[in-house]
């Protein structure tokens, strides 16, 4: 009799257990996953470069959007700085980081502590050389995008002459990508010559040096190629001031504002548009997807094709996004 009553309550509670995990979600289903909200860290190298003020601005803007309090930081291209500021996010809990990384090694050890903390990074911009530690690494198309400047800067050069490359820091992948893309072109092209190849850092005033510098003793070029557009701003104004800026051909890379305007001015003559909006909305979206459902539904590196801008087209962007215009006067 002991037996059948022992066997008869386990058997109720059996199907109690089975009824009590049916009613229950999975741990990993969307129903047991985050609702969203909360702190959402936005870091990015320095918002005097427009365009990581721009990404900055438009990422913030979708989070607050879909509901997230923003913390805005910027690392100034220093990873013990984007250590600490990682490490501040942390300590205020955040669910999640965007970040503009401020080198492809050294911030390596920071997403990894982020990571460590249960705090998702999503990258934008710049990749790192190790996969699975963030989440998403969202970048332009760099090589595409510069074999589409690089083409279109030797077609403005008639495939001939002497020019100078302004390369980005040497810390970050796209500058050593954006080179390996216009060498691809121009080094198939025998009358092309570069004669001077250098740093600028990504900085404007330092390109203003340098190619104030090498005017010196290379007053004969046809043009400059630069990795980004506020090297090409600093360039053309070195050119502007040796009494080149109408003779020589500059080339940048970014898609920002003032390029664009430069380029309709006469100035600066081609450029490849960054999608710096989408990338940024992208990176925030796949944040609360991860957030509220534990996956973003997409691999971890993700690359967006570039635009090649020209004077005929520069009038129809603006932060780094179509405007809605078709033509240019």
């Amino acid at each position: 009799m002991c037996k059948k009553r022992f066997i008869l309550i386990l058997s109720i509670f059996t199907v109690l257990s089975i009824a009590i995990s049916a009613c229950q979600p999975a741990a990993d289903s969307p129903d047991a996953a985050s609702e969203g909200g909360g702190l959402m860290c936005i870091i990015v190298p320095g918002v005097e470069n427009p365009f990581f003020g721009s990404e900055q601005k438009i990422a913030a803007a979708k989070a607050e959007e879909l509901g997230y309090e923003t913390l805005k930081l910027v690392h100034d291209d220093d990873a013990n700085k984007e250590l600490e500021l990682i490490e501040n996010c942390i300590a205020k809990d955040a669910v999640a980081i965007i970040l503009d990384n401020a080198g492809a090694d050294a911030s390596i050890a920071a997403i990894q502590k982020a990571k460590d903390a249960g705090i998702p990074s999503f990258l934008i911009d710049r990749e790192i050389t190790q996969e699975g530690i963030a989440v998403s690494q969202i970048v332009s198309n760099n090589y595409q995008g510069a074999t589409l400047v690089a083409e279109e800067f030797a077609r403005l050069m008639g495939e001939e002459g002497k020019y100078i490359e302004l390369t980005g820091r040497d810390t970050d992948t796209n500058a050593h990508v954006r080179s390996q893309g216009y060498h691809d072109i121009l080094d198939a092209l025998p009358d092309m010559e570069m004669v001077a190849q250098q740093t600028a850092n990504w900085d404007q005033d330092e390109a203003f040096t340098v190619i104030e510098s090498l005017l010196q003793s290379h007053s004969d070029i046809k043009g400059v190629i630069c990795g980004n557009d506020t090297m090409a701003l600093g360039a053309q104004a070195a050119l502007d001031a040796a009494g080149l800026g109408d003779d020589v051909f500059v080339a940048g890379f970014d898609g920002s504002d003032d390029v664009n305007e430069s380029m309709l001015a006469g100035k600066i003559d081609v450029g490849g548009l960054q999608p710096v909006a989408e990338m940024a909305i992208q990176a925030v979206i796949q944040a609360d997807q991860y957030i509220r459902t534990g996956s973003t539904g997409k691999p971890e590196k993700q690359s967006v094709d570039m635009v090649l801008l020209t004077p005929e087209n520069a009038c129809m962007y603006t932060e780094y996004a179509p405007n809605g215009k078709t033509s240019c006067p």
